[in-house]
């Protein structure tokens, strides 16, 4: 597995606090990679940086074959690179169906003529994406009569259908039932079979049924890596954060 993003002693402050402190560390094509922390770790910095957001103080991030320095990209053209980010607040468009916001989501040519020339195939396509996030009996509805649940997937659907290389989430179960959850975790298992998908979460049981390699952020750092079980019992991951938790079964 090649390494499709490499995070490389990387630090950013804000007004004196240092909220990633000479981070590195991987991720690979194809690759599901939870990340887990106390409040205040660095896990959104970290999304911020990758996604151009925000710029690193010292450090490089380098993404792709052509090893790519996104701290010199502007957002958008991180974004063409085929990085898609998924906030925790679902961010669809209610007033249009969910059809709608899959094809205006589509990677395809934007100009008016050929919008209009590739209809059918966009909807063919959009139909496609629907499956794959278990909306397709859906796709007449406005997004706005979605459950939460509903509008997470659309928009993990939107991302998808920009054929992202890698896929950032922000805690994907939250506000989930336990279904719909189960729902989740089957479709960014599934997303990560193509691509590097990054899940961001507390959900620690939502975590265990992801099966994938579990890094732990503190202060800004890694502090420690591996399967769920083994950094859960890593006493310095129980002293930050674990013992933090009262719901966590370690």
């Amino acid at each position: 597995m090649s390494a499709l993003l490499e995070v490389s002693g990387v630090s950013k402050s804000f007004d004196g606090f240092k909220a990633i402190d000479n981070l590195s560390f991987s991720i690979g094509e194809p690759e599901l990679r939870a990340i887990i922390g106390p409040n205040g770790a660095g896990k959104t910095t970290f999304m911020d940086l990758v996604t151009g957001k925000t710029r690193p103080d010292s450090g490089t991030i380098r993404y792709g074959s052509a090893s790519q320095d996104l701290t010199k990209m502007s957002e958008a053209r991180i974004a063409r690179a085929g990085i898609g980010r998924k906030f925790q607040k679902p961010t669809v468009f209610d007033d249009q169906t969910v059809t709608e916001n899959l094809t205006m989501a589509l990677k395809s040519p934007r100009s008016p003529f050929t919008v209009l020339m590739r209809r059918p195939s966009l909807v063919e396509r959009a139909a496609e994406v629907a499956d794959q996030v278990g909306l397709r009996g859906d796709m007449g509805r406005r997004a706005g009569t979605l459950s939460h649940g509903q509008k997470q997937w659309l928009e993990i659907g939107m991302l998808l259908a920009q054929e992202p290389r890698l896929l950032l989430v922000d805690e994907p179960a939250a506000g989930m039932t336990a279904a719909e959850r189960e729902r989740t975790t089957a479709m960014l298992v599934e997303a990560a079979k193509s691509r590097a998908v990054v899940v961001i979460e507390h959900d620690m049981e939502f975590v265990r049924r992801l099966k994938c390699r579990v890094s732990v952020l503190h202060e800004g750092r890694v502090l420690a890596e591996g399967s769920l079980d083994h950094v859960c019992a890593d006493p310095r991951v129980i002293d930050v954060y674990l013992g933090r938790q009262e719901a966590v079964d370690a």
